[in-house]
């Protein structure tokens, strides 16, 4: 467990709102690689996509570099893809927290092979050299890997995507950690400012009713280990990788409808009920938890709803942000992941209808459809999260 810090550096992003383009290139449980960013039309559409953020006053966004399309052979890199991504968000404005590995991986590499964290560090230095050429005095905040319990998971135990593998988590975890480590050590190298923000999912595991001592003490460390790897970037577990309490920066979290669930079942608990299940715990709640483990600022990386209770989510995403920024913590922004419709990863012919804006699939590259409930609680959403900064601001100033 992390005391907190008292010393609060200062918020580095443009806007509290933040636009997430779904930038996956894994290979699918199918062993299929999906690449999202022309999928879904963000690379043909990019300037029409951050000129549509303006009238939601959104500046920041995060995007993805592609590790498996800029590194196809070993140790050569294609920047071509990413100088026009960063050449369109400097011309309108936008500031750009880039993703070096999303989901996805160079066909060669998984996170058991032996040279995964070389190979990966290599690649994040090699991303700083060439950003810095472009930008040298720009403050660059990076996430190293995206969601390393999720993919952990998913790759580790649930043979969803590479490398295909069952009861092996946490030596994936390990080998994804390893990576991510050597990768902020290489970088800081190059450039001591850079800024690191994780993404993990921020999840809520309970016991069943009429729970069993074992079942209580199942879910208890289940729950606790979603801070895994975040705790091994601090070097407080697995400290042969060589993390670093430094390395904590900026601690994001990723959280949607299904982040809450019954430990050992598939059943989720309902975010929306009428009456309220006694072991949902609301939002803010979990975002203070997470806060107090480390005492960093934090991020709502990622959220979304899929279908038509998307107003009905981030209404309640306003109010809970609200809480927490009352409370005095320093929550730096909220990102609607994503914000353009996406489809599924395993199944591309089913879209999850989650975006701000929805894709009209009739035409190449698919055309941006505003779905104007989202957009009229979203407005909402904004307006009672700045009541909120403004009262909190008022208070500290007096």
């Amino acid at each position: 467990m992390f005391t907190t810090n008292t010393f609060q550096p200062k918020n580095p992003f443009r806007s509290f709102w933040w636009a997430g383009y779904e930038c996956t290139d894994q290979l699918n449980c199918f062993g299929n690689r999906v690449d999202f960013l022309p999928l879904t039309g963000h690379l043909q559409l990019l300037g029409q996509d951050y000129t549509d953020l303006s009238q939601f006053a959104i500046r920041t966004v995060r995007e993805g570099v592609r590790w498996s399309q800029v590194e196809k052979t070993a140790y050569q890199y294609d920047w071509s893809v990413v100088r026009q991504m960063l050449e369109e968000g400097h011309r309108q404005g936008i500031q750009q927290i880039w993703d070096l590995c999303h989901f996805g991986y160079p066909d060669d590499l998984t996170p058991l092979h032996p040279m995964f964290a070389r190979r990966f560090a290599a690649f994040s230095r090699a991303f700083v050299r060439f950003y810095r050429d472009l930008y040298p005095d720009e403050e660059l905040i990076v996430t190293p890997i995206n969601e390393v319990s999720f993919m952990s998971w998913l790759g580790g135990d649930a043979r969803g995507t590479s490398p295909y593998c069952t009861k092996q988590g946490w030596e994936v975890k390990l080998g994804l950690m390893r990576g991510y480590i050597e990768a902020i050590a290489g970088m800081r190298e190059i450039d001591p400012s850079i800024r690191i923000l994780t993404t993990e999912p921020l999840v809520h595991m309970v016991p069943p009713l009429n729970a069993t001592r074992k079942d209580i003490m199942d879910a208890a460390i289940a729950d606790e280990n979603q801070f895994q790897s975040v705790d091994m970037l601090a070097g407080s577990i697995a400290p042969e990788l060589g993390g670093k309490p430094e390395y904590l920066d900026m601690l994001g979290f990723n959280y949607y409808y299904n982040n809450q669930w019954i430990n050992k079942t598939g059943t989720f608990l309902g975010w929306n009920d009428a009456i309220p299940d006694s072991r949902w715990v609301p939002m803010r709640r979990l975002l203070m938890k997470a806060y107090h483990r480390y005492g960093k600022p934090i991020v709502l990386t990622e959220t979304s709803h899929p279908g038509i209770d998307r107003p009905v989510w981030i209404e309640m995403v306003g109010r809970e942000c609200a809480a927490v920024i009352e409370a005095g913590i320093p929550l730096w922004g909220v990102c609607l992941y994503p914000i353009i419709d996406r489809p599924d990863w395993d199944h591309l012919d089913r879209w999850h209808h989650s975006g701000l804006w929805d894709a009209d699939l009739s035409v190449n590259p698919p055309r941006r459809v505003l779905y104007e409930p989202y957009a009229k609680s979203l407005l909402k959403a904004q307006g009672v999260v700045a009541d909120a900064s403004l009262l909190t601001s008022q208070v500290i100033a007096e």
